[in-house]
Order: structure tokens, then sequence, then C-alpha cells
């Protein structure tokens, strides 16, 4: 994990702690409270959240006249730390076979990709997974995804271009049960003609998994780009509040500033987050390490100390 999250941080250039390092200089002062703010607010930490860490900085200057950079940068760690209690989600693979995983979000966050990757994971970890390709209004959603399961040796549940996504997921419950698999993962489509489609079109397919085994607890994990800062936010809000989110996977974070992102949605939703993921390769998804992610934030130029 360790060497995930430096690979992971090692690429992004203008992390929070980036700009810490090579825009401030050693000794802090009320003159570069500014500064301070902003850097938080470009790295998508939310309002909320940046004005706690300057509130917490402005209280410790006056005490001190000066801080050192380190000092400023140990008042955000712990402070993102604090708001990030909780978030770290437990894997349960025993409660149920098989389990469910629905993967929502935006067209163009990963959720395809990701889905490979989850179930690569899983497989690793000796779990029998099954694929479900729901997403059947994107073209090349179903290729996709049958690529993945090829190049992977995944099985994968997948019909022609514009069925109906309930009646696939339909078919790959039952594939699961006969086939005896662990874990059912469902890739699902981003974007309809309008977002009441959408939405009408996840909720027909939880209409399904209720009528085919009503004590199912269906696992419902937004796939978050983690590029898209306070976009993400107002997508996963309205997911949350039309499909009710139950784990956030967050991707992309291989080249952007705006890692914060995932802060700001579980301060706001309180929605256990699973996994980070970077890059495009199978092995580029692991399970989420607050401590891990802060310090990976905050090492200079993204890059984690061991």
């Amino acid at each position: 994990m360790l060497d995930f999250f430096k690979k992971t941080f090692g690429r992004v250039k203008s992390s929070a702690g980036g700009f810490i390092h090579s825009l401030l200089s050693p000794s802090i002062d009320e003159s570069s409270i500014k500064s301070i703010k902003n850097i938080f607010l470009a790295s998508d930490f939310g309002v909320e959240v940046a004005d706690e860490i300057i509130g917490e900085i402005e209280n410790n200057l006056k005490k001190n006249k000066e801080l050192s950079r380190e000092n400023v940068i140990h008042t955000a760690s712990m402070i993102l730390k604090k708001t990030l209690q909780g978030a770290e989600a437990t894997l349960d693979m025993e409660s149920q076979k098989p389990q469910v995983i629905c993967l929502v979000g935006t067209n163009g966050s990963g959720k395809t990709t990701t889905a490979a990757k989850l179930a690569y994971f899983y497989e690793k970890l000796g779990q029998k997974v099954l694929l479900g390709a729901c997403d059947t209004f994107r073209a090349a959603a179903n290729e996709q995804l049958s690529s993945w399961g090829e190049k992977l040796s995944l099985d994968v549940i997948a019909s022609q271009h514009g069925a109906d996504p309930a009646a696939v997921a339909f078919d790959s419950y039952k594939a699961a049960i006969a086939r005896g698999k662990d874990i059912l993962i469902l890739d699902t489509a981003g974007r309809l003609h309008v977002k009441a489609n959408l939405m009408a079109e996840l909720q027909k397919i939880f209409r399904v998994f209720r009528k085919a085994n009503a004590q199912l607890v269906l696992n419902v994990w937004f796939v978050a780009d983690g590029t898209l800062g306070g976009n993400t936010m107002e997508a996963a809000k309205t997911f949350h509040s039309s499909v009710g989110l139950s784990g956030l996977i967050v991707t992309k974070l291989d080249g952007t500033s705006s890692g914060g992102a995932l802060v700001g949605i579980y301060k706001n939703l309180r929605i256990p987050i699973y996994f980070i993921g970077t890059g495009e390769t199978p092995e580029s998804l692991e399970k989420f390490s607050a401590d891990k992610y802060v310090a990976g934030i905050f090492s200079p130029n993204g890059k984690r100390k061991n």
C-alpha cells in the first residue's frame, strides 16, 4: 500500500503539499493566510474544510507571531484526519452470497474500468466474481467491459446495445447464483437523455433486485472523478438523494490538483470511501487509507515519505 500511495501522489505535481512547499516561505505570518486558503480551495477540499483549517492556523498565529511551514501542514493534516474519521470502509464478503455491488456515476468517471479493476481486486482475494454490463446506452460500454473480462479472465454478462439495463441486471444476478459466484459487480449507465431518465433506470434496476430477493443488501457505490472537484460533489448529492449511496470510489488521482474532492463528499454525505483509483492498469486500485491519503497530499510535490 505504501508503494501505491508513493506512486499515486508522486505524480500529483500541484498537490496542496506541493503548493505549500513551493509557494510559501519556511516562516508563515498573517500575510500568508490568503495564499494558504487559496491553496486548499484550489485542491477542492471545500469551503468549510478550508475555513476550519484557516481558523486553526489563525488561532495558532495569535499565540505565535510566526509559524513554521511544517506547523501549517501539521495543522491541516490533523483537521483532515479528523474530518475523515470513520471514512475507511470495511470490506464485508461473508454476509451474503452473492454480494451485489452496483457502480453508479456520471459518464467519464471511469465506472467501466473501475468495475474491471474491482473484479480483479476481489479475484486476487480468492473471490469468484461476475461482471454485469448494464450500461447498454453507451455503444462501447459492453465491448469495453467484455474486453476487460477477456484480458483478465473474468466472466461477463452482456446484451446488445439498447437492451433493458434492468433485464441485464436480473440475468446477471441469476447467472451469479447459478455459477456460485461470491460477488456480482454491475456497471451502469452514466447519462441518458435527461437526469430523470437515468435515475428512473437505476431505480428500476433496484426494484428488480428487491423483487428477486427481498432480503438482498444492495451495495451502491458512487464512482467519482477526482479531477472534477465541486462538480463531483454535486453529482454525488444528486445520486445520493435519488438512489441512496452506500460507498465511494475516487478515480483519476494520478494527475490532478483536485484530490481533495473526496474530503468534501465525505464531510457532506458521510459515505464511506472504499477505494482510490489511479491509472489504467488492473492493479491501480487500492483500499482507501485516510492516514496515507493525507500523508501523500501534504508531502512536497505529492511525494510520500517513507
